[in-house]
Order: C-alpha cells, then sequence, then structure tokens
C-alpha cells in the first residue's frame, strides 16, 4: 500500500521529534556509550589482572613442586645412605651412635627444608598478589 492509505506515511501523520526531546536522547546516548566505553575498560583490565595471577600461581605451584622433588629426594638418599652404613656396622653401639647421628642431621635437615617451604610460600603469595595490588592502586585512589 501506497500513497496517502499508507498508515505510516509522512503525510497522513506529521510528527516530530521535539528539540528537547532529541537533546535528551543523544545525551542518554553518549553517556550509554561512554559507559560502556568505561566498563570495557574495566573489563579488559581485570581480565589482564586474573592472567597474571594464575599464571605466577602456576609458576609459584611449580617452583614448589620442583623443591617438593628435591627435598624428597635428597631425603631418600639420606636414608639409603644411612642402611647402607647400618649394614655394615659391627656392634651395637655403633648402630646406636649412628642412629642417633642421622636423626640428629635428619632432624636438621627437615627444620631447614620447612623453613625453605616457608620461604617460598610467602614469596609465591606476594608475587601472586602483586598484579591485585597494582589492579586495586589503579582503581581506588587514596583518599587525601
Amino acid at each position: 500500500m501506497t500513497g496517502t492509505t499508507d498508515p505510516f506515511s509522512a503525510s497522513i501523520i506529521p510528527f516530530e521529534v521535539p528539540e528537547q526531546m532529541r537533546a535528551f536522547a543523544e545525551k542518554g546516548a553518549a553517556q550509554a556509550r561512554e559507559s560502556y566505553a568505561k566498563f570495557k575498560d574495566a573489563a579488559e583490565t581485570h581480565n589482564g589482572t586474573v592472567e597474571a595471577v594464575f599464571t605466577s600461581a602456576s609458576k609459584g605451584a611449580s617452583e614448589y613442586t620442583a623443591k617438593l622433588v628435591e627435598f624428597m629426594k635428597a631425603n631418600s638418599n639420606a636414608q639409603l645412605d644411612f642402611a647402607q652404613q647400618l649394614f655394615s656396622l659391627k656392634s651395637p653401639t655403633e648402630a646406636m651412635q649412628l642412629w642417633t647421628g642421622h636423626a640428629r642431621t635428619q632432624l636438621e635437615t627437615f627444620q631447614s627444608q620447612a623453613k625453605e617451604l616457608v620461604e617460598l610460600t610467602q614469596r609465591v603469595a606476594a608475587a601472586t598478589a602483586e598484579p591485585i595490588k597494582a589492579s586495586a592502586a589503579k582503581l581506588y585512589t587514596p583518599a587525601a
């Protein structure tokens, strides 16, 4: 249908948007675009932060696992050496001395290994939290 019988024809329904309405709509659209741009930037920043956190945590977990394997290997070798020395002894007093010395050495070793693991854990935790701190510092400026 064309011509004068078309209900949507401009000649039948003369309608113009008032200038105030048009300005209001344009202002709303501009604000929506600006808000979307800010949201998009924040989302991209947070995605980068999350990626950095997971990368750091993954690297830290790998270091921790490598350290545990290193300790396991050292402790296993120490136990095997102890067993080999134990079989070569000739008297119970020598065995007792060897066992006492080995127990003391192993206790010191376990303490130093635990200390190393704590230090590694603290370092990894600090490195993992660093991207979060940096991101928060960008978003939230401290009040003066």
